[in-house]
């Protein structure tokens, strides 16, 4: 396979993950829980796809980089990656206010929902990032 094919390839790799990530994040708006078993899988597969995908671009002499008709492809690539990561920790955040006010059901107390303090919420986000 050349450089070319190995670079298109991981674009298209890349835009299912994003694609996967905003399924991930539209669930966790609307059901405001957990992502379910098949959502989870599905990232699963995408993972081992991308550790092929990466290993692939390893193999890519470095002076393919510097050519400019890849240039454009990389940065397309990077800032589809760059989108990931934003609404990944987006997800991150969601699921961290689900899992805080989770009902206490689970533990066999009433069904009353904590709530966190927004100043306990932001020191955990402030260390995250």
């Amino acid at each position: 396979m050349n450089q070319t094919t190995i670079l298109q390839q991981h674009q298209q790799l890349c835009d299912e993950i994003h694609q996967c990530v905003l399924d991930e994040n539209r669930f966790l708006r609307q059901h405001q829980r957990s992502p379910d078993e098949a959502l989870l899988a599905r990232k699963r597969a995408l993972l081992d796809k991308l550790d092929q995908s990466l290993a692939a671009l390893r193999a890519l002499p470095a002076t393919s980089a510097r050519d400019t008709s890849l240039q454009a492809g990389l940065e397309k690539t990077r800032a589809r990656i760059l989108q990931i990561l934003q609404l990944d920790k987006e997800n991150e955040q969601l699921l961290l206010r689900c899992s805080l006010s989770r009902p206490a059901t689970e533990a066999g107390a009433p069904a009353t929902p904590v709530v966190p303090a927004a100043a306990m919420l932001q020191k955990i986000y402030s260390r995250c990032s």
